[in-house]
């Protein structure tokens, strides 16, 4: 009997076509899609509760990480099984000094929430939040592109590249290049980018989905990197203009929108060291040896692999792109997005296109006309539907979780949605947005005093595990019989404000720990104390850099990184379940952990063992969305030690006035403070040359990497991109052999969003880029150099968050706008142990700031659900 025939393969462009069976472990593609539908609430293993976070979140979590297991064997099978991709000397193309693209950008625009124009940026105009472009919303009737909008509001990232974008002095300014992994197409100029995007460590996939448009935290590290033009992986809080100008209507689908490393968003995981099951972070530089410390010297550790993609879906999808007049290149990543069937998808919602790297609305608009023709308008609610994800996950770049209804309609009617409140309402049934009522339930009058904030399930989520993990440990914590302090509480402390802290951590299974620089002596101390008395305790910092201090202090076998612990290469590793083997853990630069991120870290808290959270109440918000730190700390659910302990000297004393709200002059005697009054930027470059390249090394003996440049934003005439190009043609001049870069040139590598390595560039291969970086070699993957290496001689306040040099010179620009707030004169002045110098353009500018607000207010849930549980015991 003849052997049957075997069954034929469903057409990737039916929409109507049956899935097969599921494929083994190595289709990564479809793992990875299965995971975003369960974030999504698309899956029916767990559907997104309606109205309420709670109520799925058990089931949701089992099946995300059931996925999220399957996904990391096919990647580890893959790992064993796949070659090194064949490639020629590593971008060996001769760009420019400039060439790094946005991926390492950390915009701090979500610091300026609601501003139009930032530095650099000559747009003028205003826009509702998350609008892009008040000049023109998008027309989803008329034939051709839409016009040009004169701003984007509230740091809002769709702000890109056109095709064909002019030189350095564009109308787009610098204000995204966050928002595009490399330059766009026809792009002449280090400054056609714009910069404008990631408080929340990007947007990532899914915010034109179908479902909730929210994608992430389970997807793996480098997933989505490098779709279309540009991947970004980064992740500071935006350091760029709080709003860009959009590009002309002509330009490129795919050249100015970002997308996240990720994970996820900002943050996401977004950018979550990890990911939601504590998976290696893409771009590890420490791979993991025995016990999970550091593995011995070998090949430097690369970034995440890439996701072999089937060749026939990814055909598929650029098919149904072209028939839309969208490039082709785009495919590869509506695969990563949407699955082998993206060809389908995208041919039955159009706007799912917004969820792909580099795509900005009226974009996605373009596209779908030319799909759909007369078919489609304004108020399509598949449109509808996928820009309101679109604007919430904007927020969410800017650090909010939620949104008032007010401002998620004004923004909307920014985008010319006939009715705002229509499309609200059907993501509300749809289970897509999730309704919260804040406040009392009546006011002294008797009346209800009740706001609604709306948000998507991932971070309603992730407030409200992080909520139910923090009440976790405290009720699991199970202290000393007879309530007596255990032995090791009682040793002695370095000072008053460490005996604190080590008592309040023997009797609680939770502290929140604050206090300046001087005070991460006192975690430290904690530290030392539990391990003397035999206990496994660890002391984690955010960066390499504190990483490294830390060890100097506890020694290396207790200091970590948060990704490293997360991943499992560093400190005890992580047992079957997901949990540490640990019982105690002190968090330093706690304020830099996104909501996202933090719930990872509470998960793989064990029950029993106790948390401290310690940070610098006064310095930069995460970078990912949320206030992790500061809504710890204003619910009052935990012990809370305020350290008493000053920061010593000139700097310690200057930057504890800034935080008090005030700028000081302090008495230098011996130089530690310099101020160097400059008149305007092309001084401002000069003179911070100067103080690198001469006079810092000269007087304090400090040079090389010891010097660190800190500005407030990537574009504009002093932003890095200017001082990074002046400061390579005076250290390191070159002809930027390998796609920008030449060995020697300091740079930044950022793996993942919020997560920033400085280093050295070594040289390249066929693989891709060779660095030095603090904790090891790293080797960049050829196709991700562009978007996560950037030149590193001067950065941004969010990149260097959680780090300190020998020296620092900070470029305060005349033009820094809402960028130069108090929070970020904080931060930036502290990076300097032993010497500060400050070039000040912004004169009276400068004062105002430190003496207005601390930082820019983001709307957040967790200090209510805190409450909510301290309230139901």
């Amino acid at each position: 009997m003849p052997p049957a025939d075997p069954p034929p393969a469903p057409d990737p462009q039916d929409p109507a076509a049956t899935p097969g069976p599921r494929r083994p472990p190595a289709d990564l593609a479809s793992l990875a899609a299965a995971v975003r539908s369960i974030e999504r609430g698309e899956s029916a293993a767990a559907p997104a509760p309606r109205g309420n976070a709670a109520e799925a979140r058990r089931k949701r979590r089992e099946a995300m990480a059931a996925e999220a297991a399957a996904l990391q064997a096919a990647e580890a099978e893959a790992a064993d099984t796949s070659a090194p991709p064949p490639g020629t000397e590593a971008a060996d193309d001769g760009g420019s000094g400039a060439g790094a693209g946005a991926g390492a950008d950390d915009a701090e625009a979500a610091e300026a929430d609601g501003a139009a124009t930032a530095p650099g940026a000559e747009g003028s105009g205003s826009a509702p939040a998350g609008a892009e472009g008040a000049g023109s919303a998008p027309d989803a009737e008329g034939a051709g592109g839409s016009g040009s909008g004169s701003g984007t509001a509230g740091g809002a990232p769709d702000a890109g590249d056109a095709a064909g974008g002019s030189g350095p002095g564009s109308g787009a300014g610098d204000a995204a290049e966050s928002a595009t992994g490399a330059r766009s197409a026809g792009g002449s100029g280090p400054d056609t980018d714009d910069d404008g995007t990631t408080a929340a460590g990007t947007r990532d996939a899914g915010t034109g989905g179908s479902g909730a448009g929210a994608a992430g935290g389970g997807e793996p590290s480098g997933d989505r990197l490098g779709a279309g033009r540009g991947a970004v992986a980064d992740g500071g809080g935006p350091d760029g203009p709080a709003g860009a100008p959009d590009g002309p209507s002509g330009d490129r689908l795919g050249a100015g929108r970002t997308a996240g490393a990720d994970g996820g968003g900002p943050d996401g995981r977004t950018g979550d060291p990890g990911g939601p099951a504590g998976t290696p972070s893409a771009g590890d530089s420490r791979p993991q040896g025995p016990q999970g410390g550091p593995a011995g010297t070998g090949r430097p550790q690369g970034g995440a692999q890439r996701v072999a993609l089937d060749a026939g879906a990814v055909a598929a999808a650029a098919a149904v792109l072209g028939e839309g007049g969208a490039p082709a290149e785009l495919a590869e990543g509506a695969v990563r997005l949407l699955g082998e069937r993206a060809a389908a998808e995208l041919r039955a919602d159009p706007w799912l296109v917004l969820g792909v790297a580099g795509v900005r609305v009226e974009q996605g608009d373009a596209f779908a006309r030319g799909l759909l023709g007369s078919a489609c308008g304004p108020g399509d609610e598949r449109r509808a539907r996928a820009l309101v994800a679109r604007v919430l996950e904007d927020a969410a770049l800017r650090g909010h979780t939620a949104l008032p209804p007010a401002d998620l309609h004004t923004a909307l009617r920014g985008y010319s949605l006939p009715d705002p409140e229509a499309a609200v309402t059907a993501a509300v049934t749809d289970g897509q947005v999730l309704v919260f009522r804040e406040g009392d339930d009546q006011d002294e009058d008797g009346e209800e005093d009740v706001s609604l904030l709306l948000g998507l399930d991932r971070y309603a989520m992730a407030e409200e595990s992080l909520a139910d993990g923090f009440f976790r440990l405290l009720r699991s914590f199970e202290g000393e019989s007879g309530g007596e302090e255990p032995q090791w509480a009682r040793t002695a402390a370095p000072t008053p404000s460490a005996a604190e802290l080590i008592r309040a951590a023997a009797g609680s299974g939770l502290v929140v720990h604050s206090g300046g620089e001087a005070a991460r002596a006192e975690p430290a101390a904690l530290v030392a104390a539990a391990r003397a008395a035999g206990l496994r305790a660890y002391a984690a910092a955010y960066t390499e850099n504190g990483r490294r201090r830390l060890a100097a202090v506890v020694g290396e076998d207790a200091a970590v990184t948060v990704a490293g612990l997360l991943s499992g290469a560093e400190g005890p590793g992580l047992a079957g379940d997901g949990s540490l083997g640990l019982d105690l853990l002190a968090v330093l630069d706690a304020p830099q952990l996104s909501v996202e991120e933090a719930t990872t870290l509470v998960e793989a808290v064990p029950d029993g063992a106790r948390l401290v959270l310690s940070g610098d109440p006064h310095a930069l918000w995460s970078a990912g969305a949320g206030r992790v730190f500061a809504d710890l700390l204003a619910a009052r659910v935990c012990p809370r030690v305020v350290s008493r302990t000053p920061d010593p000297g000139p700097i310690g004393e200057l930057v504890s006035c800034v935080g008090e709200g005030e700028l000081a002059s302090v008495d230098a005697p011996d130089k530690e403070v310099v101020v160097v009054p400059v008149r305007d930027p092309r001084e401002a470059v000069h003179r911070t040359v100067q103080l690198v390249a001469d006079s810092v090394p000269r007087a304090f003996g400090v040079e090389g990497a010891q010097v660190q440049v800190v500005t407030t934003g990537h574009g504009g005439p002093v932003g890095t991109r200017a001082l990074n190009a002046a400061l390579k043609e005076r250290l390191n001049p070159g002809p930027g052999r390998f796609g920008g870069f030449d060995p020697g040139d300091r740079v930044v590598h950022v793996p993942v969003p919020g997560r920033t390595l400085p280093g050295t560039v070594t040289g390249a291969e066929p693989e891709g880029l060779r660095l030095d970086c603090e904790g090891g070699p790293v080797l960049v993957p050829r196709g991700d150099v562009a978007a996560t290496v950037r030149h590193g001689w001067a950065v941004t306040g969010h990149q260097a968050a959680g780090m300190r040099w020998p020296a620092a010179v900070v470029v305060v620009p005349g033009d820094a706008g809402p960028l130069l707030t108090r929070s970020w004169v904080y931060t930036a002045f502290g990076r300097g142990e032993r010497h500060l110098s400050v070039v000040q353009g912004a004169e009276q500018q400068l004062a105002q700031a430190v003496a207005g607000p601390p930082a820019t207010e983001r709307t957040t849930r967790l200090a209510a659900v805190l409450r909510e549980l301290t309230a139901q015991g």
